[in-house]
């Protein structure tokens, strides 16, 4: 609905067809709307629709950060559900980035002693074998 027709609706509404003041016309129903603006001298204001006026202290404590640590803390440590190794490192590499940088670093394999197969005694017998040796 325009305003304009909204305002000629308010103007039949105020002032029935039978207690007119006796000035009818072209321009009577302007002349009307503009005493009716000039009675009001402080809703010319160009502002913002409803706005409120609120102190800035109001305002800081709103838009202030809140730390939600103790409440998440609070709500993780009530379930006592403990996921899967394998389902939480599958869910970590999904996250994980794919450049070198993001990678953790590799895991070297243990390398085990190297010990021989063979004994004292055994390399005895292949000296006397090879070298001819008693």
């Amino acid at each position: 609905m325009s305003a304009s027709l909204l305002r000629r609706g308010l103007e039949l509404l105020e002032a029935p067809a039978g207690l007119q003041r006796g000035r009818d016309g072209p321009g009577a129903a302007g002349a009307a709307r503009r005493r009716k603006r000039a009675a009001e001298p402080g809703g010319n204001k160009a502002t913002v629709k409803g706005r409120v006026v609120k102190s800035a202290i109001e305002e800081y404590h709103k838009k202030k950060a809140v730390n939600h640590l103790r409440a998440n803390l609070q709500y993780m440590l009530k379930g006592r559900f403990v996921a899967n190794k394998a389902v939480t490192e599958q869910v970590l590499a999904q996250n994980r980035g794919r450049k070198s940088k993001d990678q953790p670093p590799k895991k070297a394999a243990k390398k085990k002693s190297e010990g021989t197969v063979f004994t004292e005694e055994d390399f005895r017998k292949f000296e006397r074998e090879y070298f001819g040796r008693p």
